[in-house]
């Protein structure tokens, strides 16, 4: 039997090596030193509290009546405002606007921000709706509206971007970021905060849908799966360093449809009413009314091209 005391790890050299990584070599730490992080199982939580205080008979408490469900969504709004508020104070303090702001100022800007945010949850629920009807009205395997609510990755995705964006808009990008990127795991589908998406939007299938940070969506716009809505180019400055926030993803305007693959890219307008193809490529503006899909080889053109190689 062997003497586990006996083993030597090295650890004093690994302890080390590992803080001369850290220190000197291979620097992760904010400039600033900033130590106190947002914490992502709280953003998990808080996040699960908001989806209950949203829909409470669906996310909630399973016994919830007609006469507690009020009291129910007040005291779970509470505690998930007051852990939001701390995670904004964290968030904070990553912007440079915020790198001289006291502890006690910063805490009362992540208080009223977290206040403002609780105001705009019944907006917000609104929007989700439209989005759960949306799917409901657009996938013909919907049976109810329960369904939807506790089975649609594109719901389960759309409502942490709804709630997300709220807070980019409040000037929380961070944990913002966060909250999408939490859904992104569990989803596979990728829309950044700041995308401005319309209501009555719906993501069928969902997985590997990407939706890019600058992109604008209309009304009862509906994407299937594998969708992108990215970027052509990467403007840079003198020194190489991406520039950032310019707009340089696509526009989608209302009512418009776009098939399982298709890839769009740049600061292109998709018009009002169009449908998009499957596995379509796209790096230009198409009118309202259009209908595109993959460019066909003619038998004419097929059999010139096939003399031409011999």
């Amino acid at each position: 039997m062997s003497n586990v005391s006996s083993h030597n790890w090295g650890l004093e050299q690994i302890v080390a090596d590992l803080r001369a990584s850290r220190e000197e070599l291979h620097r992760t730490r904010h400039p600033r030193g900033i130590r106190e992080l947002p914490s992502r199982d709280a953003v998990i939580n808080i996040v699960g509290g908001l989806r209950a205080a949203l829909f409470p008979t669906h996310y909630g408490a399973p016994d919830l009546t007609d006469e507690s469900v009020d009291y129910y969504v007040g005291h779970t709004l509470e505690s998930t405002l007051r852990l939001l508020s701390e995670q904004i104070r964290r968030a904070l303090r990553f912007l440079p606007e915020h790198a001289e702001t006291t502890d006690a100022e910063l805490s009362a800007r992540a208080f009223n921000v977290a206040r403002d945010f609780g105001k705009q949850l019944p907006a917000i629920r609104a929007l989700l709706v439209s989005d759960i009807q949306a799917a409901y009205i657009g996938d013909p395997a919907a049976q109810h509206i329960t369904e939807i609510l506790l089975c649609y990755p594109g719901v389960w995705a759309m409502t942490h971007h709804r709630l997300a964006h709220a807070l980019h808009r409040l000037g929380v990008p961070l944990l913002a970021r966060f909250i999408n990127e939490i859904a992104h795991s569990a989803t596979g589908i990728d829309i950044h905060p700041g995308a401005q998406i319309g209501p009555s939007f719906f993501i069928d299938h969902g997985t590997g849908v990407v939706i890019g940070e600058t992109a604008i969506i209309g009304e009862r716009v509906r994407l299937y799966q594998a969708v992108t809505l990215g970027a052509k180019s990467f403007a840079a400055d003198e020194d190489g360093t991406l520039v950032k926030g310019n707009a340089r993803h696509p526009i989608v305007e209302d009512d418009v449809v776009i098939y399982a693959g298709a890839t769009i890219l740049g600061r292109v307008t998709i018009g009002r009413g169009s449908v998009i193809g499957g596995n379509v490529w796209l790096t230009h503006s198409v009118p309202p009314g259009s209908s595109v899909s993959q460019g066909k080889i003619r038998e004419g053109e097929r059999t010139r091209n096939d003399e031409g190689r011999r």
